[in-house]
């Protein structure tokens, strides 16, 4: 189905299916004549004379040197030259198509005066399979992510480079071969296509969405260990949460239960613990707050994705010209600096958990380390370390790069929103996240296999999944590759689309803010 981009209803989950999945887009009719009353408007100022930012003036410190008609024209090919200037490992192509879409959104709305063919061009590129070669690093998330973004911006030179059809290619070569005419540059152009936090939007969307599906295996290898730990479910009836209020646990608690549910211990048929240790009893206040977190950042990220983040701005229904910093990527950074802590916060419980699993005297009769020959074997015992290693690696990337701000462009740009950094933090925040839940699921499989009771339907197929990956251990083995399948299941979301095929969907349907999305 085609997208049809229109400077609104953007959303995490039709970004997600535009740069993952290669969904093609169409820019709106209504925005296409925007964009072009929008440009007609910035002819007719050039055409006056106007000092205007970034079209007849130097950037930055630089803002007061006012450029010649001459210098207008080659101004834009030196600009994308100059910050062109990201450094190391290419962005995966998803970013790369996430921030494409993002910044022709921007331009549908009407108000960024660059020419019609720039934007249809990048229509093009999406649709064809022309992705911009860019440096995922050298952004300060304001002026909008600039160095990266200006890389983007050279194929519209026929510069740079680009993947196509599997092909890394020069950029000429890569859009000659994708059928797609280089439109050049003219006045206004390349600061209309870089100036916006498009790049580090379009990560954190994707992140988002990641990190729900992720909160939502949490919640299944949860309920696993709960029944393996002989939990008291009281903490977790209804009634506990709706009497304080916070939707993310009403939420969690429901699906816990949900996976719990056709099992003996849901049932009533064990002795459990009046009550249980924080890391059992609080899941569904801590797991709930995290889905608070990450639902506020998807407002914010959607809030984004439909605006204009540029700099300057133009009204043609009054010929006004005002600069600013909407291209300021704090409104972003910020609640994803939550997001990504509320991971690394879930992964630290679920090390809890496991350490109660593996723990004889917390185990309640389990094995100790999850081995029935405990002395010659050691069982899961290292399994714990891997996941501390992990945890500390996230604890220290949920320090916050937004408070960070190093001052650029002789102090012209004092404070920028390092949200760049946010995004990259959070990438490798959910990677080990993967791990630790990948570890805990891989331990709880092993723990249900231990006792003799009936898991919930849930668990149950979450354990026939695991199954199919990581063989019950009875005797030690090297585990590094089981913790490495175990990673790669848990990103892969084959656990929660088995256990969403028994229980339904774990996330509720009348809550807008979670809209129900396919997993791929």
């Amino acid at each position: 189905m085609t997208i049809v981009l229109d400077g609104s209803g953007l959303t995490c989950e039709t970004l997600e299916r535009i740069a993952r999945h290669g969904e093609k887009v169409q820019l709106a009719p209504q925005a296409l004549e925007r964009i072009k009353t929008c440009r007609d408007l910035l002819e007719r100022k050039i055409a006056r004379k106007e000092i205007m930012y970034g079209v007849n003036t130097g950037i930055g410190e630089l803002v007061n040197v006012v450029l010649d008609e001459d210098q207008t024209r080659d101004f834009q090919r030196y600009l994308i030259y100059n910050h062109a200037a990201g450094i190391g490992e290419p962005a995966p192509i998803e970013y790369v198509r996430g921030a494409m879409a993002g910044r022709i959104n921007v331009h549908a709305h009407g108000h960024s005066g660059g020419r019609p063919e720039i934007t249809l061009t990048l229509i093009e590129m999406l649709n064809k399979g022309v992705t911009p070669y860019v440096c995922q690093k050298g952004s300060v998330g304001a002026c909008g992510d600039l160095a990266p973004m200006a890389q983007l911006a050279l194929l519209l030179m026929g510069e740079g480079r680009a993947y196509y059809q599997g092909e890394l290619l020069p950029g000429a070569e890569a859009m000659d071969r994708a059928g797609i005419p280089v439109p050049g540059l003219h006045a206004r152009d390349g600061l209309a296509t870089i100036n916006g936090s498009n790049l580090l939007t379009a990560m954190s969307a994707l992140h988002l969405m990641d990190m729900d599906r992720w909160l939502r295996q949490a919640e299944i290898a949860c309920a696993m260990s709960l029944e393996a730990l002989l939990a008291n479910l009281k903490p977790y009836e209804p009634r506990l949460h709706e009497v304080r209020g916070f939707s993310g646990a009403q939420r969690s608690a429901a699906a816990i239960l949900a996976c719990l549910d056709g099992g003996d211990l849901a049932s009533g048929k064990i002795d459990v613990k009046v009550q249980d240790a924080y890391s059992m009893r609080s899941s569904p206040q801590v797991i709930g707050a995290a889905h608070d977190a990450v639902r506020w950042a998807r407002t914010q990220v959607e809030i984004e994705l439909n605006g204009v983040g540029d700099n300057p701005i133009f009204f043609p229904e009054d010929e006004t010209t005002l600069t600013g910093a909407n291209f300021q990527g704090t409104p972003v950074s910020l609640p994803m600096e939550g997001a990504g802590a509320a991971i690394t916060m879930v992964s630290v419980l679920s090390e809890r958990r496991l350490n109660r699993l593996l723990n004889p005297a917390l185990s309640v009769g389990l094995p100790a380390f999850l081995t029935r020959g405990a002395g010659m074997f050691s069982g899961l015992m290292l399994s714990q370390y891997t996941a501390d290693s992990l945890i500390t690696e996230q604890r220290l990337l949920s320090a916050p790069a937004a408070t960070l701000s190093i001052p650029a462009a002789a102090d012209q740009e004092d404070f920028v929103s390092m949200g760049m950094n946010t995004a990259l933090k959070n990438a490798q925040i959910l990677e080990n996240a993967h791990g630790v839940l990948g570890i805990e699921l891989m331990a709880a499989a092993q723990a249900l296999d231990l006792r003799e009771i009936t898991p919930g339907r849930g668990c149950r197929a979450a354990r026939d999944v695991i199954r199919r990956h990581v063989e019950f251990l009875d005797a030690d083995r090297p585990l590094h590759d089981d913790h490495t399948r175990m990673r790669e299941l848990v990103r892969s979301w084959d656990i929660l689309r088995a256990v969403e095929a028994v229980t339904g969907p774990l996330a509720p349907p009348d809550d807008d803010a979670i809209r129900p999305h396919p997993v791929h």
